[in-house]
Parts: structure tokens; C-alpha cells; sequence
């Protein structure tokens, strides 16, 4: 189950708003339950906060992640990723990764210079340091969620097109493709909600079936949250659904 939380993270990324204006606001939070086949697996959360840098007051987003139950024995997760974005223009200007995965960890802070395109990043577990070039308007993984939220593009896809962007990660710049595919009204726990659906191009191989195993739902309304993620591993299959949420910014509504 390696990498289940990393893979909520990336995928919500991608939930996108149509409007101008803020599609959340501090206090936002969200739960996702995990399902590794039956099994369920553990938990992730996503909530946002006010900070300030440099006397200036910036959003500060949070995201865990961790195995639960008999998941833990098999194979235990802590994951802590953070960001500080500007709150107009939603560049970071640092980020926080913290990982325990099955005994795979990493302890790392990223400091952004947007206006000279560099990082610097922090190694606290190899007590090393070291600058990367970064292109224009870079995000980290989790300010990408955020960002793009507010994306004024996204309801002018047509099924086939894709969206990409520049997402620092892992110290290097990775290129995000999403595919819209079109929208589906889903069954969840809050009821009939109104989605729209996106795969992403992920890499065959080690952990996914095909370049297409991964589908991602979002809700069809100012807030595009992120509902449902399911994704064809190369063994077994992963489903992560929204379990609990408060503080958004504008109403969500389901069908009966």
C-alpha cells in the first residue's frame, strides 16, 4: 500500500473552480477514507489555516495521511505535508514533507524565491542543503490543490482535452497531465452528488496498471471538491472517498 496517501495528494491537486473569486477559505477541511481493495486502509485530511510570512499574512494548508487498524501492522503510514501560499496569488513560498512509509522516510522544508525561479530545500534527516531552478508560477504538490481551484479554464475543456502543470516534487519539476472525460452524477454518503471526471497520465509500471489506471470526481459546484478517487494498481485497486468535510466557502448540495 505504498505511496495510497502521496496518491490522495497528487489527485486532489487537480479540483479546479471556474470563478474569479476564492473557491475556499481558512477553516476548510476535509477527511478522506482510504480503501485498499475491502480493506480499509487508513485516512487522509486536508485543512486550511492563516499564517504569516514575513509580516504577511499567507494561507497555511495542512495535509496528513496515515494507515489504520490491522494496515498499520502490514504496512504503517505517517505522512505530514504542509504549505504557505500567497493568498492572492497562490504561489508557495514554503513547504513542509515529513513521510514515514513502511520504514521509508523523509524530513524535508522547501523555501520558494518565485521572483529568481529557485528553491531552496532542506534535507533535515541527511542535514543537507541545496538550491534547484524552478520554472514560472511553480507549485508544491499541496498548494497545487488550492491553486488550481481556481483555474478559470477548467469548464472550458472538452472531453479528450487535458490541463497540465508544473509541480515541484521530489526536487525536480513535474509535468501534470489531466484528461476531462465528462460529467457523472455518483452515489456517496452525502447523497446523488454532480461530478465531473478527470484521469490523469500516470507512469506504468511498479504501482499502476496503465498510463489511464487513475479516475478522479469532483463536485460539479463552486467549491470542486474532490469526492472520489479510484485507481487500478498493478495489484489490487485503490478507492478513496470524501468522509467527512466542513468550513466551505460556498454551499454543497446533493441530490436525494
Amino acid at each position: 500500500m505504498k505511496k495510497l496517501i502521496l496518491t490522495i495528494f497528487i489527485l486532489t491537486a487537480f479540483s479546479f473552480d471556474t470563478q474569479k473569486e476564492d473557491a475556499f477559505d481558512t477553516g476548510e477541511f476535509f477527511k478522506f477514507r482510504i480503501h485498499y481493495g475491502i480493506i480499509n486502509a487508513g485516512y487522509a485530511t486536508l485543512e486550511i489555516k492563516d499564517a504569516t510570512i514575513n509580516n504577511k499574512k499567507v494561507f497555511h494548508a495542512v495535509g496528513k495521511g496515515y494507515t489504520t487498524g490491522m494496515s498499520k501492522f502490514f504496512f504503517k503510514v505517517e505522512d505530514l505535508y504542509e504549505s504557505y501560499f500567497d493568498r492572492e496569488t497562490g504561489s508557495p513560498y514554503r513547504y513542509v514533507r515529513k513521510i514515514d512509509e513502511g520504514g521509508y522516510t523523509k524530513n524535508q522544508e522547501g523555501f520558494f524565491n518565485q521572483a529568481e525561479n529557485r528553491v531552496l530545500v532542506k534535507d533535515y534527516k541527511r542535514k543537507s542543503e541545496k538550491t534547484i531552478v524552478t520554472t514560472d508560477n511553480v507549485q508544491d504538490i499541496v498548494s497545487s490543490f488550492y491553486y488550481l481551484r481556481n483555474h478559470p479554464n477548467i469548464d472550458k475543456l472538452k472531453s479528450g482535452e487535458a490541463i497540465i502543470i508544473d509541480m515541484f516534487f521530489d526536487d525536480e519539476i513535474t509535468k501534470f497531465k489531466l484528461k476531462y472525460i465528462g460529467r457523472q452524477d455518483i452515489t456517496t454518503k452525502f447523497g446523488t452528488v454532480s461530478t465531473m471526471v478527470f484521469r490523469p497520465s500516470v507512469q506504468k509500471g511498479r504501482v499502476f496498471k496503465e498510463e489511464e489506471s487513475l479516475t478522479l470526481w469532483i463536485t460539479d459546484d463552486d467549491n470542486k471538491v474532490p469526492i472520489r478517487i479510484k485507481a487500478d494498481l498493478a495489484v489490487g485497486s485503490l478507492k478513496a472517498d470524501l468522509d467527512e468535510y466542513k468550513g466551505l466557502k460556498n454551499p454543497f448540495k446533493a441530490k436525494k
